[in-house]
C-alpha cells in the first residue's frame, strides 16, 4: 500500500555507516543522494571512536550536505561489568558520547542491552548478572543515573531489541532503564523477525517509549536479516505504518551500499520517499 502526502513529509529515513564508505562525507553524501535525513554513526568502526570523532567537521560535512546524524553505541560496550575498571571505561565513553553528541546536535544514541557473562552448569546457564543481582542493579542505576544528568532532555538514549528481550533479566533491565525520561527504545525488525517475533512483545508493552526503528527485511526460518527491502517476506508497509503512528526515525538498516540504493528505490515506488 503506497503512502503520499503528509507521510512523507512526516517520516524522516536514514542509513547507517556502510563499510564500503569509510569516510563520514561519503556516508553524507550518499545519504544527501538518495533522498534520505540522516546517517547513523556507527562507534563500533576504529574511526568513529571517541577520540577520533572531529565534531567541528561533522558539522561542516551535516551543513554541507543538509543530513544530522545519530549515534550507534559500541555493541560490546558493558556499564555493569564487575570490572570497576572497565564499567568505569565503559561508563566514561558513555558520558564523553552524550556530551559530544551535544555539540554536534545529535539528539538519538543507540545502544544493545547487555546480559554478560555466562557459567553453563548441569542444570542449564546461569547469568552472572542475574546470580549476583545486587551487584548488577547496583552498577546499572548508576549507568541509568549517570546517563540522565548527563542527557537531560537534549539526547534519548535508545536501547535496541536483542534476544536479552526474550530473557527475564532483559525485561526487568529495561523497565528499570525507563524510568528515567532520558531512556526510550528502538525497534530493529530484523532482529525480532530473526528471533521469531518473541521480541516483539516487549516493544508492544513499550509503545509508549518507541522513537527509532531499524529497518530491515528479513526470512524468518532461515534466521537471515539486514536484507534490502522488498527482499525478503517481512510486511515492511506494516512496520512503516508503527514508525509513522509512533513518529520514528527509521534507518534502512542494510549493510552495502548495493542494497541501500535497492532498499530506496523500494521506498519510492511506494510512495514513501519522494
Amino acid at each position: 500500500m503506497a503512502h503520499g502526502g503528509k507521510r512523507e513529509d512526516m517520516l524522516e529515513f536514514g542509513m547507517p555507516t556502510l563499510m564500503e564508505l569509510p569516510e563520514p562525507e561519503d556516508c553524507a553524501r550518499l545519504c544527501n543522494e538518495l533522498g534520505l535525513r540522516f546517517v547513523e554513526l556507527n562507534m563500533c568502526l576504529p574511526q568513529y571512536q571517541i577520540d577520533k570523532i572531529d565534531p567541528e567537521r561533522l558539522n561542516r560535512i551535516a551543513d554541507k550536505y543538509g543530513i544530522y546524524y545519530t549515534i550507534h553505541l559500541d555493541e560490546t560496550i558493558s556499564p555493569c561489568d564487575f570490572n570497576p575498571r572497565v564499567a568505569a571505561a565503559c561508563l566514561d565513553t558513555i558520558t564523553d558520547t552524550i556530551l559530544l553528541s551535544k555539540r554536534i546536535g545529535i539528539k538519538l544514541l543507540n545502544t544493545h542491552l547487555s546480559l554478560g557473562t555466562h557459567f553453563t552448569l548441569p542444570e542449564g546457564k546461569v547469568l552472572l548478572f542475574e546470580k549476583y543481582h545486587d551487584e548488577y542493579l547496583q552498577n546499572l542505576t548508576r549507568f541509568r543515573d549517570m546517563c540522565g544528568a548527563t542527557a537531560g532532555s537534549d539526547v534519548r538514549i535508545c536501547i535496541e531489541n536483542t534476544p536479552a528481550f526474550t530473557h527475564r533479566l532483559g525485561c526487568e533491565t529495561l523497565e528499570f532503564l525507563l524510568e528515567n525520561r532520558a531512556f526510550a527504545v528502538t525497534f530493529d525488525t530484523g532482529h525480532d523477525a530473526a528471533g521469531n517475533f518473541e521480541q516483539r512483545p516487549v516493544i508492544d508493552r513499550r509503545l509508549d517509549r518507541l522513537c527509532h526503528m531499524h529497518l530491515h527485511d528479513a526470512f524468518v526460518r532461515e534466521r537471515r536479516d539486514h536484507l534490502p527491502l522488498g527482499e525478503g517476506e517481512l510486511d515492511i508497509d506494516r512496520y512503516l505504518d508503527l514508525a509513522f503512528e509512533r513518529e520514528c526515525r527509521v534507518v534502512v538498516e542494510v549493510k552495502t551500499v548495493d542494497g541501500l540504493r535497492r532498499s530506496v528505490e523500494w521506498l519510492n515506488r511506494h510512495g514513501y520517499i519522494r
